[in-house]
């Protein structure tokens, strides 16, 4: 797997001796956005979340660049997990100030960060008067400050309207060639199949599908078929308790 920055072997993790990741096995090509789809409460933020360090696996292993994950890895990974942790009382450019404070990083990220998310004409404006499209944006901000070579989204796109999918989708798919890799997590594929280079279907916990991202209808039916799928199998273990 030389060609792949991040992989799990056999990835498990378990709530109250219920199955929430069983055994995922994920393979991220280098520089590519790959979509983590799957039902909501299918496992998709539980295993990014320990990908990220948030949560520790019961079993299995992360190997990041090579070499099992560890937490000097989390210099190299930018994380945008459910809300963006803004003080909706600073500026953008404040958001972020106190962020490079915090991790150590120049000042001269900031101006560079916001310039990449379009976020640098906000002048005074303070972070709770941003539309949600703008929030979302800065927390992708706050995820690049230290020029991550991993960068986690999960579901990105939540309440976003129009306008907001298509600037985050654009900014997005502009990171690969910027030497980022994006895992980006979606149930919604209509949005996800216009931006990945691979996909994995996730759903009662259970990896069903990795590789090529097929597209419209054939996609939807392949992502049915796996969620139904495996909540079949997710109801005949629950049944085993």
């Amino acid at each position: 797997m030389s060609d792949m920055i991040l992989h799990t072997d056999n990835l498990y993790k378990s709530f109250k001796k219920q199955p929430a990741v069983d055994q995922v096995s994920l393979a991220v090509p280098r520089n590519s956005v790959y979509g983590l789809l799957g039902p909501n409460g299918a496992g998709k933020s539980t295993t990014l979340k320990m990908i990220a360090g948030m949560l520790r696996p019961d079993s299995g292993r992360i190997v990041y660049q090579g070499h099992d994950w560890a937490r000097k890895d989390l210099s190299e990974i930018g994380v945008l997990i459910e809300a963006p942790p803004l003080y909706e009382n600073l500026t953008a450019r404040e958001n972020l100030k106190v962020r490079t404070l915090a991790l150590g990083l120049p000042e001269s990220r900031i101006a560079e960060t916001l310039a990449v998310v379009d976020l640098a004409h906000t002048g005074k404006k303070r972070a709770g008067q941003f539309s949600m499209g703008m929030k979302q944006r800065l927390g992708i901000a706050i995820a690049l400050l230290n020029r991550p070579k991993l960068l986690i989204l999960d579901e990105p796109t939540n309440g976003l309207d129009p306008i907001g999918i298509q600037e985050l989708r654009e900014l997005i798919r502009s990171f690969p060639q910027q030497g980022i890799t994006v895992i980006l997590s979606s149930h919604i594929l209509s949005e996800v199949e216009q931006v990945v280079d691979q996909i994995g279907i996730i759903a009662g916990g259970r990896l069903g599908y990795q590789g090529a991202a097929p597209q419209g209808a054939e996609l939807e039916a392949l992502f049915m078929q796996v969620a139904a799928a495996n909540r079949r199998a997710g109801e005949a273990s629950a049944s085993a308790y």
